[in-house]
């Protein structure tokens, strides 16, 4: 199925033309049949000489109407525009024609209706010359009277030669519906329409509402009137919802697919018309559906930010357009350039942002936005319509190479300093290196970590033996050379200090696993504790607190703790009469299995 929208001049025949090509009646209120003119949108289908089937949006013409045709027009990739042959180029004509212009459409069709009351000749002429300007360029023109039939089988022959040029949809799209009608069907409840231009949607499909989020699910899906299981882009849909108050689901309203878009009321657009300085401060901004309230702020000669009185669910590379509906006044197409801009708090921010979005074009880029923005999350790129085809630096981030390695050498830099402002820590935490880095998250910080460095217990510091400041190394290796075959025999208090072995110092080797304390001021080398169990192990069990010691050559001072730490290792088991077995004996330097 292919959707087009009529745009044209009040009177100008859209509604007969239509009713002609599909036989059926695209007014749908008795007030429009009664005037002999549409106020609201119509739908009609048809099938074409191909086979194919075509669904026209038709729009009203009267200036009065014309948010209800850019709600018709904006979710549409192609439009047949009308121009009556006795009446020529009106003032609707030019409107509608600068709106498609706006919002980029460059498929149509023009054609000259009423041919039997007037020469076609110099309306096509006209209309042509103006549709050449615009994003339209040149188009193919037919020449119809719906009251005679001349024409017509020229039309739906130009009708197919039109559709087979328009792009494929976008099958893996996700899916942004913009409702144009919304009604309750009695027994079914809520039903909403639009035109799906991109995805697919099917019965039981979880949607979410754009102006709240809020989570909703398909009851029910008709095409063309016929219900169907799954409908694919590009197709008129109506979608029936499950326990939705019609109240809440109006015209300008949309069903997303949950996750894929950035609700935004802050954008950076690009505006092809009028010069950005020139266009007042409020216009309203015709997205879709939606007709919203925006402040305009000029940024360069064609870049503005536009402030919106609701958000809307947009992405990089969206097009819409302003207009002034006082002065019923197309201001300007805009091609939106960003969807999460950033504050402009600074003394020359506009004038720098202005620089930046001058080198933008809309269309979106993984890594133009990287290199802006330097660090953004898979997810936030998703949603702006960045495809994201890198893999991330650290769980869902993603970051600039360039920008990533700089990160890296500061994280050395930071560390080194941190060191030697701390010499007796056993690195810089995380967070302290996460907000010198002016880092949003942990993970990203310990991504950054590369040997020598290494990430220990919520610290980054040198790896092995670096990990150990000089002068606690120092006193470390005259502890083993004065201990070393002494194993079991702590250093009394005092000769701690006289080795260089105050509390912070005996802290700082314990963190870097150079000692092991058993109590305080009771500190012995790291590997005494396995050596204790294998010593204990080739005692008669169950053994003493006083065999143990001297089998250990220590003293009550150093045996005590040792044997608890032992208990809570799981290695001895203290007995009610307080002796102890060995109930995990150890390998012996060497072996290849414990001892049995």
């Amino acid at each position: 199925m292919w959707v087009l929208a009529t745009a044209g001049h009040v009177d100008h025949g859209k509604s007969t033309l239509v009713r002609a090509l599909t036989g059926m009646e695209p007014d749908r209120w008795a007030e429009e049949r009664r005037r002999g003119m549409t106020i609201d949108l119509g739908f009609a289908w048809t099938t074409l000489p191909s086979g194919g089937t075509v669904a026209f949006v038709d729009v009203p013409g009267h200036e009065r109407f014309v948010p209800n045709m850019l709600a018709g027009v904006g979710p549409v990739p192609a439009a047949l525009l009308a121009v009556a042959a006795d009446e020529g180029w009106m003032p609707q004509s030019a409107e509608h024609l600068a709106a498609l212009h706006a919002l980029g459409v460059s498929y149509g069709l023009l054609v000259v209706t009423r041919a039997d009351l007037a020469d076609p000749g110099p309306a096509l002429a006209h209309a042509r010359a103006e549709i050449a300007a615009t994003s339209l360029g040149a188009v193919e023109a037919v020449a119809v009277s719906a009251v005679t039939g001349a024409g017509l089988p020229e039309l739906r022959d130009a009708l197919d030669r039109l559709v087979a040029r328009l792009p494929g949809p976008a099958a893996d799209a996700p899916v942004r519906l913009w409702v144009d009608r919304s009604f309750t069907v009695r027994g079914s409840g809520t039903v909403v329409t639009g035109t799906l231009g991109g995805g697919r949607l099917a019965v039981g499909d979880h949607l979410e509402l754009a102006d709240t989020g809020e989570p909703v699910r398909v009851r029910g899906l008709h095409c063309l009137g016929v219900p169907h299981e799954r409908v694919d882009a590009v197709a008129r849909v109506a979608v029936n919802l499950r326990n939705v108050p019609r109240e809440r689901l109006g015209r300008g309203e949309a069903l997303l697919t949950p996750g894929r878009f950035h609700r935004t009321d802050l954008l950076d657009v690009r505006v092809a018309g009028d010069p950005a300085a020139d266009l007042p401060a409020t216009l309203t901004l015709h997205v879709g559906s939606a007709a919203v309230a925006v402040r305009v702020r000029p940024l360069g000669p064609d870049t503005a930010r536009l402030r919106l009185a609701r958000p809307l669910p947009l992405l990089v590379g969206d097009r819409a357009l302003l207009r002034d509906p006082g002065r019923h006044h197309v201001a300007g197409g805009v091609t939106v350039l960003d969807v999460a801009p950033p504050p402009l708090t600074r003394r020359g921010a506009a004038a720098a942002r202005a620089r930046v979005l001058a080198g933008l074009d809309g269309r979106p880029d993984l890594a133009g936005e990287l290199r802006r923005r330097l660090l953004a999350r898979r997810g936030e790129l998703t949603r702006m319509g960045v495809p994201v085809t890198a893999a991330p630096v650290a769980g869902d981030w993603l970051a600039d190479p360039d920008h990533w390695r700089a990160l890296a050498a500061r994280l050395a830099a930071e560390t080194d300093r941190y060191a030697a402002a701390h010499p007796l820590e056993p690195g810089v935490p995380v967070d302290v290196l996460r907000q010198r880095l002016d880092l949003p998250d942990r993970a990203l910080v310990e991504a950054l970590v590369r040997p020598p460095l290494r990430v220990r217990a919520g610290r980054v510091g040198a790896a092995g033996a670096d990990a150990l400041p000089q002068p606690v190394a120092r006193a470390v290796a005259r502890v083993r050379a004065e201990y070393g075959d002494r194993p079991f025999q702590a250093p009394e208090a005092y000769r701690l200090v006289d080795l260089g072995l105050g509390p912070r110092e005996i802290g700082a080797a314990v963190r870097a696993g150079a000692l092991l304390r058993l109590a305080e001021n009771v500190v012995l080398l790291p590997g005494a504790v396995d050596d204790a169990a294998r010593v204990l192990a080739r005692l008669p069990q169950p053994f003493t607190l006083s065999a143990a010691r001297q089998a250990l050559d220590t003293s009550r001072r150093v045996a005590v703790p040792l044997l608890e730490l032992l208990d809570r290792r799981g290695v001895t088991r203290r007995l009610p009469d307080d002796a102890r077995t060995v109930v995990a004996r150890p390998a012996e330097p060497g072996a290849s299995r414990p001892l049995s």
